[in-house]
């Protein structure tokens, strides 16, 4: 009996190969080419994906026996599901929410102009709400997170390395690149403020040294291009030369 008879003869059960780039999700028991998975016929093929712990927010297609098939179709008892990654750049929203372990990514995005939700203190059920509600894809390193039904878009950040995962979402959504527009602190827009404005707000080196400032429409917070701006140029420029095609025309 040939090994794909053999499959064929096995009762209350589907086969399951995870490409190599996924495998680091599912528990290291599962890291295997070839998966037996219990199955009572039942499971769609995303529960089965994801019961091995792959969110499916890094599921590019899926296929039975060769086949393309969406998440919501059933294996067969002795099926092949095969699982492949997704494709980069994916052509999703450009709006994000981050959990509260990526606060310098969030910092870094806001100064790309990337509109960026980020709060040190939210819960995850309130960044599932705040992803479905204002419609953002959630970036986390949490897999469980991603796993959740409620959530409508996610994304896993693969780096540890703030440098990195920058990298990683610009190469991953390839979103336009608008720098100095938005408040690092708050993600509010900024607008052109005159030195008269904020004169009485600056001390008095700055406003002796210094003559062109942007506001924060939302919090208020005051930025120009001083001294203290050096490494946060070189991070634009950095993200601009890696990445050209985020850049507007």
């Amino acid at each position: 009996m040939s090994e794909r008879s053999a499959e064929r003869a096995v009762p209350g059960a589907v086969f399951v190969r995870i490409a190599a780039e996924l495998r680091l999700f599912a528990a290291p028991r599962n890291r295997r080419e070839r998966l037996r998975v219990p199955h009572d016929g039942t499971a769609s093929a995303g529960h089965v994906v994801q019961s091995l712990g792959v969110p499916l927010t890094e599921v590019g297609e899926l296929s039975l026996d060769e086949v393309a098939v969406t998440a919501e179709d059933r294996p067969t008892a002795g099926s092949l599901l095969e699982v492949w990654p997704l494709d980069w750049p994916e052509h999703v929203r450009r709006r994000f929410v981050l959990d509260v372990h990526l606060g310098t990514l969030a910092r870094r995005l806001r100064l790309l102009g990337l509109d960026t939700a980020y709060r040190n203190d939210a819960a995850d059920d309130e960044l599932i709400e705040q992803a479905a509600r204002q419609r953002r894809v959630l970036l986390t390193r949490d897999r469980g997170l991603l796993r959740r039904r409620k959530l409508p878009e996610g994304a896993f950040v693969y780096s540890s390395r703030p440098d990195d995962q920058l990298h990683e979402v610009l190469h991953r959504f390839a979103p336009p690149l608008n720098p100095w527009s938005r408040c690092v602190s708050c993600n509010g827009s900024l607008e052109a403020a005159s030195k008269e404005e904020v004169s009485a707000r600056l001390e008095s080196g700055t406003r002796r040294c210094y003559d062109v400032f942007a506001r924060c429409r939302s919090c208020g917070r005051l930025y120009w291009r001083g001294a203290h701006s050096r490494g946060l140029e070189g991070i634009v420029e950095a993200a601009r030369a890696a990445h050209p095609g985020t850049s507007p025309g």
